[in-house]
């Protein structure tokens, strides 16, 4: 689907630069953007490892197992259906651990693990109230120390990359309470429903 919309986009654009006359500015445009964004990507690629690292650092003393168990009882509220014990539940926790650290990337392994878990055995194509919920609190995730974004605006040119913090605290927290609840309320009317 987004294929489509970038494509659609680009024709448009090539459409209006022809039809405006300013197909030189396009293709300056084109090629500075194309060099602007590799740039960035080597940027960036630093600060994506460093931090990967930390989160290594952070698996193997077991930071995030305890950051998982902090987390728990709010996780138990929103997963009831989920054992405290199962496997699924630990990397759920150690998902959102890593989300809140900042290291979305690093996070993604253990996001990709919990839906398999969530799955289980199952060959259906439905996906559960468990899934559907991890995938948007996965997606809405509150983070304390948002480094892509500091890593881009520094690589920007930021003087201050991470003096934004305030705003995505509070912007991440509202969109993760809507996305929940708008979630479980999808969920139990789906459930009603199909039954």
């Amino acid at each position: 689907m987004l294929s489509f919309v970038f494509v659609f986009m680009i024709v448009v654009s090539i459409a209006c630069a022809l039809v405006t006359g300013r197909t030189a500015e396009l293709s300056q445009s084109m090629m500075d953007g194309a060099s602007q964004a590799v740039e960035l990507l080597i940027m960036m690629s630093g600060m994506m490892c460093l931090w990967s690292g930390v989160m290594e650092v952070a698996k193997e003393c077991r930071l995030t197992e305890k950051l998982s168990k902090v987390f728990a009882p709010v996780l138990r509220f929103i997963f009831p259906e989920l054992e405290k014990d199962s496997k699924a539940f630990e990397l759920i926790s150690m998902n959102v651990s890593a989300n809140l650290l900042g290291l979305g990337n690093a996070a993604t392994p253990l996001g990709l693990s919990a839906m398999k878990e969530l799955k289980g055995d199952s060959d259906s194509c439905v996906a559960t109230d468990s899934m559907i919920t991890f995938v948007v609190m996965n997606t809405a995730s509150i983070q304390l120390l948002p480094t892509t974004i500091g890593a881009m605006r520094s690589a920007l040119g930021s003087k201050a990359p991470f003096d934004i913090i305030f705003c995505v605290w509070i912007s991440s927290v509202v969109a993760l309470c809507v996305a929940l609840v708008v979630s479980k309320i999808f969920c139990i009317a789906g459930r009603r429903k199909w039954n």
